[in-house]
């Protein structure tokens, strides 16, 4: 342990990517011998997001705290803000790592208050697309931005998880004012064993947050204009939860999908990567998403939008790639169930896979990013 840091990784919300990011933090770093604790959103989150804490609990030397972070800014922000630092003071961390424009707000100021009463900590922010999918020319948007721009003073290290995020905050935000990196989300090797798809399986899967952002909207659209394509009626399974899933509820049974599309709540992504044969992502906008690494991980053919970093995991003149509008998405699902397999040979290999999206490689990326800012 003479070489183990005391790590704290500050977020909002328990959920998606971002939390799917920090579990594969936690394991590599608690295995590499150092403390690690998470500071997070209480209100949140919950029975998958209770099984996966369970599962990463016992790595967390410095514990799980858990307090009310609201998504926009607000008079709570204040107590929440008190109890934070209270929490980060009592747990003396080597390295604040905040995720997402909450979490980086809040282990920023918080560590450079830290570092006025001279305890030695590393500030890093990894932004995780967040902030950076607000409209510069929007008066939210400029306000966010500005707030972003002071923060990089008080920042020593930004990790970016594509090169569209780090190009995409250069544009809106500017270059950063502190040293950055780009680390690749990163897989387990446990991922990379297939998942066939079960007997039953439907046509299309979704897997996701129910919001429009990730586009499940544009899904049900596509998949009822596909299916008058291919003159017959295709199957869909939709998975996740959130505020605007009644919406999609309504529209799957205003497009006559009722009996061809079934809703399941949030579930393992593995569960339920057996329940489709061809995995959709629609969203309209991204950083760099686990659930398209997973899928291909897992052998699974896929049709994904053109947006945030996922072109930089394909060819760029994979079939797989669409435009993020109800058209390009009906094109690729009516294409790659006219030809299955002619999609699938057309995914990435597993052996490039492992090389650029391997959890080794991300967790030391990330540890030489944290040593080098306390140096």
């Amino acid at each position: 342990m003479a070489n183990g840091l005391r790590i704290i990784h500050c977020f909002r919300s328990p959920v998606g990517g971002i939390f799917r990011h920090v579990r594969d933090l936690v394991a590599a770093q608690a295995a590499a011998g150092h403390q690690v604790g998470i500071i997070c959103d209480s209100s949140t989150g919950g029975e998958l997001e209770e099984h996966y804490f369970d599962e990463i609990r016992g790595m967390l030397a410095l514990g799980v705290s858990r307090i009310t972070i609201h998504r926009h800014i607000g008079p709570g922000d204040i107590a929440a803000g008190w109890r934070t630092y209270k929490l980060i003071k009592e747990l003396r961390p080597d390295v604040l790592h905040g995720h997402g424009a909450k979490g980086g707000a809040l282990a920023r100021v918080f560590g450079s208050l830290l570092r006025v009463s001279r305890f030695r900590v590393a500030r890093l922010y990894s932004p995780h697309g967040g902030v950076l999918h607000y409209d510069a020319g929007t008066p939210k948007g400029r306000i966010l931005f500005a707030i972003e721009r002071l923060l990089g003073r008080f920042t020593d290290h930004v990790l970016f998880v594509s090169d569209y995020e780090r190009r995409t905050f250069v544009e809106k935000i500017g270059e950063p004012k502190s040293a950055a990196s780009l680390v690749y989300n990163g897989l387990n090797d446990k991922e990379f064993e297939p998942v066939p798809a079960n007997p039953d399986a439907a046509d299309f899967l979704y897997i996701g947050m129910m919001r429009d952002l990730k586009g499940p909207d544009i899904f049900i659209d596509a998949l009822a204009a596909a299916s008058g394509k291919v003159g017959r009626p295709l199957s869909a399974v939709m998975v996740g939860d959130g505020a605007d899933l009644p919406s999609y509820k309504t529209q799957v049974v205003e497009r006559g999908l009722a009996e061809h599309v079934q809703f399941l709540p949030p579930m393992p992504a593995r569960k339920a990567f057996a329940l489709g044969r061809i995995i959709v992502v629609p969203s309209r906008a991204e950083a760099m998403p686990y659930i398209v690494l997973e899928a291909l991980a897992a052998g699974k053919t896929m049709i994904a939008t053109t947006v945030g970093g996922i072109p930089e995991i394909f060819d760029p003149a994979s079939p797989a790639l669409v435009s993020p509008t109800v058209e390009g998405v009906t094109a690729g699902m009516a294409g790659a169930i006219g030809d299955e397999h002619c999609f699938a040979a057309a995914m990435p290999s597993q052996t490039e896979l492992r090389s650029r999206f391997g959890a080794a490689v991300m967790a030391q990326q990330v540890e030489d990013a944290y040593r080098a800012s306390l140096s």
